[in-house]
């Protein structure tokens, strides 16, 4: 009878270890590919080329991708585990214990790594924003050797020189730091794709050539769904062209699982029969039962599927016609106080009617005498490749005005409308979205909003590295000292202004607040020096001052388990034992188990567990230094293997 220690180099200790992990899906395949090599198991090249052919393989250096210096190095290190940890913050979240959001503070590099065992094949929809290569410096330089150590050392968190990465035109690696940075975090991000998952990554003209072929690379060009163009900036700027626009390139894990994006009706939208007006005018009118409710309650704001800025508003609570059908004078009269703007926008051009709820309601356009004809009603909706989403400068003004300042907290914030959108064509009510250059936190925003519109219930999960905010921004000037400061904030202020907007709504407002750092598991440093004082430093091999919650997330890491999986609390012989998962996890941390507390503490396990009874096996956990003695020990992991709890391990 023994309780498995685990220590810094135990697998659990760890991230997920995903060269063994593809290296045991190659021997699953191709048992005859594994041999020994020098330093351990090796894939044997020579039975790769008999199995696929000669000509099938090569390590040329003539050979159709994009390459550039530090590829391979960069490659390696998304496959390199990490031993750091997420850190939980209550005091900076928001509805802790119900939430099932999340707002993590760190490298994305590391916490991309760290959420594989947790989140690998389960988020539907990526989004990201990564830094513009601008010739500037960005900060995210990836050190091969112990990264955790040199993101901490960045953000002043240990003592060292705080350093940003230099990506120069003149130091000749304008375009290598940028894919160095890319390429790692997408190869760990496709493996947080569910199979039916979709990843979008916002991008301008400077390294769109180079970020396309890297996805085709790593999703593979088969997996490429759309190059969206958004129309965005039209203010005046030099040069020989005005640059209007940015792009969203859109991959999936598998294309042939992707369904065309459909857009809900309105609520209560029933539509009847179409009819012709004539036959030589195509156009069509809709009918309905008499008293349908056509779309949303008074005060919904209509706008174009453009999303721009002339918005409409409804005059009456419900657009509904006597005789039960909808004729296009009535939806003029009811719907539009700009006719005249929506006519002199629209005239001769199909739109679509959507509500603010972001459900396409009808296809429109006006005709030269300003009526409005309603085309067809749309169900499955294609969306178009080129969006506007809103212009820049009313993106920066809406944001500024949420956070009650004279200028937006960040420079070129995202459009909340464009984030509703993917969110809404890619993803199902009860879906995962996930944003790991998450800047001011608009995809959160965007998912909370949507939800509270929809009654969905998706979730987020943020990263945003702890980068300084400017102390000439504006964001500084009003006390926020980092953007991950911002982040947050956001999501609070975003919050609050929806349960304003939806009082009625039953969705999650919160999210769950987690910090990059060091494992709380002790590394073996020894001094040479004072080899009895790391001896005894030694004894509790947890790093001294992180609390029993630090340690419990990080187990929920290294097991797999959510982050926001419900966990139970109860105090059993003075002792407190957390339940994870619906009893997949037992733990308890306290500093001190005495042997008169083990067998009530056993038996408070088991008869909890029993209560549970948990489909999947169970796991309990201790703290090594706890136990008074071997002895104290031995009893408890006898007692829980008595009972069927076997796998038992301690910290």
């Amino acid at each position: 009878m023994t309780i498995r220690k685990i220590e810094v180099n135990d697998p659990l200790a760890r991230s997920a270890d995903l060269v063994t992990e593809n290296i045991e899906r190659l021997k699953a395949l191709f048992p005859e590919l594994i041999t020994e090599g020098p330093t351990g198991t090796a894939v044997n090249v020579d039975v790769l080329k008999a199995l696929v052919g000669d000509k099938t393989v090569t390590d040329a250096d003539e050979k159709y991708g994009l390459n550039w210096h530090g590829k391979r190095r960069a490659r390696q290190l998304a496959l390199t585990p990490s031993t750091g940890t997420l850190r939980p913050c209550p005091e900076e979240s928001v509805d802790w214990d119900t939430t099932q959001n999340l707002m993590i503070e760190g490298d994305n590099l590391e916490v991309l790594k760290l959420l594989q065992k947790s989140y690998a094949g389960k988020v539907k929809l990526i989004y990201i924003d990564p830094p513009y290569n601008t010739g500037k410096d960005f900060v995210y330089p990836d050190n091969f050797q112990d990264n955790i150590r040199n993101y901490l050392e960045l953000t002043g968190q240990l003592d060292g020189g705080q350093r940003i990465s230099s990506n120069t035109e003149a130091s000749g690696r304008f375009h290598t730091e940028w894919l160095n940075m890319m390429y790692p975090r997408l190869k760990l991000a496709r493996a947080l794709l569910a199979e039916n998952g979709v990843i979008c990554v916002s991008i301008n003209d400077k390294e769109q050539h180079s970020l396309k072929a890297v996805m085709s690379e790593i999703f593979g060009e088969e997996n490429f769904l759309a190059q969206l163009i958004w129309d965005k900036n039209h203010s005046a700027q030099a040069g020989i062209f005005k640059v209007y626009h940015e792009y969203v390139l859109i991959y999936a894990r598998n294309a042939d699982l992707i369904a065309p994006p459909k857009a809900p009706e309105a609520e209560d939208f029933e539509a009847g029969a179409m009819k012709k007006e004539s036959a030589r005018h195509p156009m069509q009118e809709f009918t309905f039962p008499k008293g349908t409710r056509f779309d949303a309650p008074h005060g919904t704001e209509l706008t174009d599927s453009w999303g721009d800025a002339e918005k409409v508003h409804l005059k009456k609570g419900r657009m509904i016609s006597d005789n039960g059908v909808l004729k296009e004078d009535v939806v003029l009269e009811a719907a539009f106080t700009q006719a005249n703007q929506m006519k002199q926008y629209f005239y001769g051009d199909r739109s679509t009617l959507v509500d603010s709820r972001g459900q396409r309601v009808v296809e429109f356009y006006f005709t030269a005498t300003g009526k409005l004809k309603i085309t067809k009603e749309r169900g499955v909706f294609t969306p178009p490749t080129v969006q506007r989403w809103g212009m820049q400068g009313e993106i920066s003004t809406e944001l500024a005005a949420l956070f009650g300042l004279p200028s937006p907290p960040l420079e070129t914030p995202k459009s909340p409308v464009m984030l509703r959108d993917l969110v809404s064509w890619f993803t199902g009510p009860d879906d995962l979205i996930f944003d790991f250059f998450a800047g001011s936190g608009t995809t959160g925003h965007a998912v909370m909003e949507l939800n509270a519109r929809t009654g969905s219930n998706r979730r987020f999960g943020l990263v945003q590295f702890p980068e300084p905010c400017l102390s000439s921004s504006e964001a500084y000037r009003a006390g926020y000292s980092t953007i991950g400061d911002i982040c947050r904030d956001r999501l609070r202020l975003s919050a609050n202004a929806i349960r304003a907007e939806f009082p009625e709504a039953k969705c999650d407002h919160g999210f769950r607040a987690f910090k990059l750092d060091h494992s709380n598991i002790c590394v073996w440093n020894p001094d040479p020096a004072n080899m009895e004082r790391s001896l005894l430093g030694n004894q509790d091999h947890l790093v001294e001052g992180r609390s029993e919650s630090d340690v419990l997330y990080e187990l929920l890491l290294k097991l797999g388990l959510d982050l926001c999986v419900p966990i139970e609390q109860r105090n059993i012989t003075s002792l407190e034992v957390c339940a994870v998962g619906g009893g997949v996890l037992f733990a308890c941390l306290a500093e001190q188990i005495a042997r008169k507390q083990v067998e009530p503490l056993t038996q408070g396990i088991i008869d909890w567990h029993r209560e549970l009874s948990p489909s999947a096996e169970t796991t309990c956990v201790f703290r090594d230094s706890a136990f008074a003695d071997d002895v104290t020990k031995s009893n408890l992991v006898a007692i829980l293997e008595q009972h069927g709890l076997t796998n038992i391990r301690s910290l």
